[in-house]
């Protein structure tokens, strides 16, 4: 079996049970991995110093090649002949902001606009690290849902230009902080991503919610804190997804129907018991038959190097006929993932970011459908980190197949291949796939969103990239990166937006460039057609550590023509030419679509 080629088996619901033995792969460093046994001791050389078995596996089958710190104005930064930035080749993951010279010594406030006008700006309605992002119709009104593991925030968005919070819990943050203190360890009642869509078979609205093992404030570095490794593995929340009957906006309104975990081997495992990562993000649901998730069923799923996350996620489907009862179908999982099976770590291997102790590796995100299997579709495009872009045949989900997959040049720090846009394939056969920056002030490499020419999905290639966003004319700055902060692609369309995706245009959101919009009316020639760079908030709005993010999600209305992006320190309900004329009221039908609208 060849793992150069694209087409590659696929491991549907089973996992080989043939261990590894520490002989077979020896090729990894222990020194990263805990402290030395001494010379006297029975140590096997070559046999990591952890605890967790599934980390040792992994530590055993790769060689460190950890990437070295760089030094500013030497490594990478400013060319001061052409006011650019000259990026760093390969950086380790850091917490902290790495300055460099020539970047602005303050958080800019200046605003630049093109094809982009702003309704309003709704202060603290958020929080400055993450946002996900939902809408429904109830009673004529139209409600936006902000939210988080830490809070959740309803407004009524009826008019975006005089929207309203109706319900808030969690934190709001200003300058000293979050109002409330919480605790990343013992959270266990929070709303994670989700999607909202019309179940047929209840004929009302339904919520499917993730519960996944947090990404932020559990652990910082896997390799030296046993403790925190063993916490996620038998985590003190639920790793699966649960199902909500929504009678209403509010949570008081929802009746819950369903909970599963995605350890489908073991479906009635209680919490603390339940293996595998939960499920990631916001589950791929349209309200019909099939629902896909991102998940990695059980602690096997161990090949990936990011620091301070156990597991490389692949994709479940689920039968949701019945919303209250749903059923497990089938697991898909791709070479290069499952550190029990010599022949997945075989593909590992000849994966350059295998050892580099940064990359993510494995999916983010559920599949990507052009079009709802309930609708005729049967192809799938799944962004799977340093593991790269990889398409399905999901005609039969029940057996899915992979058709091929792509990859380019690691970029690391960061993660790689997040993010898969969909929104043009049955127009133009392309797909538009990136990650996104996680170091500040630009400290890895520029995160560049790859135009796939996938018509043939067994034959996928990148044939260029969307531009890189470049300051307006009258910036204090020649280049974002002196911006401070975080600059590169976060993601473009969600998942669950109301009206159909606009053809031959796509916003992303941009970190601090913004809100850029692209012209991918040719995908093979895209260009830049309108943008909002806000004002960057500053330590008299948030504490010093949150600051920097700029636009951190998007959410678009297709069906108004109104864009939401969110900031550090708020939302902006956004129109654009672009889209056509924003509606300031109530849509012509409500949202979840269903029959007799």
């Amino acid at each position: 079996m060849s793992f150069q080629q694209p087409r590659t088996r696929i491991a549907i619901a089973a996992v080989l049970a043939a261990a590894l033995s520490s002989a077979a792969f020896a090729q990894g460093s222990s020194a990263a991995a805990g402290a030395q046994p001494s010379a006297d001791s029975q140590h096997i050389p070559g046999t990591p110093s952890v605890k967790d078995p599934w980390l040792a596996k992994w530590l055993t089958a790769t060689p460190d090649r950890t990437p070295k710190d760089l030094k500013a104005g030497i490594d990478y930064g400013m060319n001061p002949k052409t006011g650019e930035f000259i990026w760093p080749k390969a950086t380790p993951e850091v917490h902290k902001g790495q300055p460099f010279p020539g970047m602005l010594d303050h958080w800019d406030k200046s605003t630049f606009t093109k094809n982009v006008k702003v309704l309003a700006f709704y202060e603290g309605v958020g929080s400055p690290f993450h946002a996900w992002n939902n809408i429904i119709d109830f009673g004529g009104k139209r409600y936006l849902y902000i939210h988080d593991r830490d809070y959740l925030r309803i407004m009524d968005v009826t008019d975006p230009a005089q929207a309203k919070v109706v319900y808030s819990k969690g934190a709001v943050w200003g300058p000293k902080g979050g109002s409330e203190r919480w605790d990343a360890n013992t959270v266990t009642d929070y709303l994670g991503g989700a999607t909202i869509a019309w179940s047929k078979k209840l004929n009302k609205p339904v919520m499917v919610a993730s519960y996944e093992i947090g990404r932020y404030g559990l652990m910082t570095q896997k390799m030296e804190q046993p403790d925190k490794v063993a916490a996620q593995r038998s985590y003190n929340s639920l790793k699966g997804f649960k199902v909500f009957e929504m009678n209403g906006p509010l949570p008081s309104d929802w009746k819950l129907l369903a909970t599963r975990t995605t350890d489908y081997e073991h479906p009635d495992a209680p919490i603390g018991q339940q293996q595998g990562s939960g499920s990631l993000d916001a589950p791929e649901y349209y309200g019909g038959k099939y629902m896909l998730l991102a998940a990695a069923p059980n602690d096997s799923y161990a090949l990936t190097e990011y620091p301070n996350y156990l597991y490389s996620p692949g994709y479940q489907v689920w039968d949701m006929s019945d919303p209250a009862d749903p059923k497990f179908v089938s697991q898909i999982t791709v070479p290069g993932q499952v550190v029990d099976d010599k022949d997945s770590v075989f593909a590992y291997l000849q994966n350059p970011r295998a050892g580099n102790r940064t990359s993510w590796m494995g999916a983010r995100i559920p599949i990507f459908l052009p079009k709802p299997l309930e609708n005729g579709g049967k192809i799938g495009f799944g962004a799977m980190g340093g593991l790269g872009l990889w398409s399905f045949d999901l005609s039969n989900p029940a057996a899915p197949k992979i058709l091929g997959s792509v990859n380019t040049p690691p970029s690391f720090a960061g993660t790689e291949y997040d993010n898969a846009d969909v929104s043009q394939y049955e127009r133009t056969g392309y797909v538009f796939t990136s990650g996104y920056p996680m170091n500040r002030d630009c400290y890895e490499p520029y995160k560049d969103i790859f135009v796939v020419n996938a018509k043939d999905p067994a034959k996928m290639k990148v044939v260029t990239t969307l531009p890189r966003p470049t300051p307006p004319e009258g910036a204090p700055y020649t280049d974002f990166c002196q911006r401070g902060g975080n600059f590169g692609p976060k993601r473009s369309n969600a998942i669950g937006q109301p009206g159909k995706w606009r053809q031959k245009i796509i916003p992303y959101s941009f970190y601090n460039a913004g809100v850029q919009m692209f012209d991918v009316t040719d995908p093979a020639h895209p260009k830049i057609a309108g943008y909002f760079v806000p004002p960057l908030a500053d330590e008299t709005q948030l504490p010093k550590y949150t600051l920097g993010k700029g636009v951190l999600a998007m959410y678009t209305e297709y069906d108004r023509n109104i864009m939401w992006a969110f900031t550090e320190n708020g939302a902006y309900a956004l129109s654009s030419p672009l889209l056509g004329e924003p509606i300031l009221g109530p849509a012509s039908k409500p949202f979840p679509q269903h029959e007799g609208y």
